[in-house]
């Protein structure tokens, strides 16, 4: 069987803590189907909208659009992640529009990668990475992408941001830092407009949106949630990473309260397809 990743990341272990992170601000994803949906009815679209999520994992944001009455299909490389999004999203079946798609439900489940999504040419009406667009080549995912989508159409790309000056996560940084100091947060933390304008070719009409919003969470869930986080430092494959993240874990429970509401930034970068 062929074995299908994106890069080097293999997020098996991490699959089943994904359900602890917070989702997208919803005003974010609201503003975003706003802006994809009117420009699709304004170039002359049907009442149909079909939404490629590349690189869904457990479904995060396919069950934000499905709950939006979109239709989507779900791609997702690795197993442990797919088979948690497929049933968390079993029973997506809702009163929809006309399709030129086949779905029992409102989701198709697709293994396969988003540099090479296998998915039809010119079908799409909006492309989204949801924390997925940095786990590999985004050259190579802006063309795939482009291929995807029906002419004047949007891609985009978003995470949640920790706020790095909210009370809480001052203290987590902390600790992490005192265990970890080259700790580095990598490209998601990165303006995306560069990566875009470098594909002007592709995509132009860059938008940019951010949400501020506070999630309440206990002490336990925060520290699953960091359990779902991949990244050089603490591979929970190893035993070294999972003694490391035990420390880091151990320190935070100790220095943190037992329950919390902390900040988060919903940020996201949308283009539309040039051609």
């Amino acid at each position: 069987m062929q074995k299908l990743v994106e890069q080097h990341w293999d997020y098996t272990k991490h699959a089943k803590f994904y359900e602890f992170r917070p989702n997208y601000a919803d005003v974010t994803i609201d503003m975003l189907i706003s802006l994809v949906r009117g420009h699709a009815h304004a170039a002359g679209g049907g009442q149909s909208f079909l939404v490629a999520d590349i690189g869904a994992g457990t479904g995060n944001l396919s069950i934000m659009l499905l709950e939006r009455g979109l239709k989507v299909v779900a791609v997702e490389p690795n197993d442990a992640m797919r088979e948690i999004g497929i049933e968390r999203t079993k029973n997506s079946a809702i009163e929809d529009v006309d399709s030129n798609v086949n779905f029992e439900n409102n989701i198709e489940w697709v293994r396969a990668t988003g540099v090479d999504s296998t998915l039809k040419s010119g079908e799409y009406d909006w492309v989204t990475f949801g924390s997925s667009f940095n786990v590999m080549d985004r050259n190579e995912a802006l063309k795939e992408a482009h291929r995807l989508l029906k002419p004047q159409r949007y891609f985009s790309c978003m995470w949640n941001h920790r706020d790095l000056h909210d009370p809480i996560q001052e203290i987590a940084e902390e600790v992490i830092l005192e265990l970890v100091p080259n700790y580095n947060r990598g490209v998601r933390r990165e303006d995306q407009r560069p990566i875009l304008e470098q594909n002007k070719e592709l995509f132009d009409n860059i938008i940019y949106i951010e949400s501020d919003f506070y999630f309440h969470q206990s002490i336990d869930n925060y520290i699953s949630a960091w359990k779902s986080v991949k990244n050089p430092y603490w591979d929970l494959e190893t035993i070294d990473g999972m003694e490391l993240f035990e420390k880091i874990a151990y320190q935070m429970r100790h220095r943190l309260p037992s329950h919390f509401n902390i900040k988060y930034t919903t940020r996201c970068w949308s283009a539309k397809k040039v051609g």
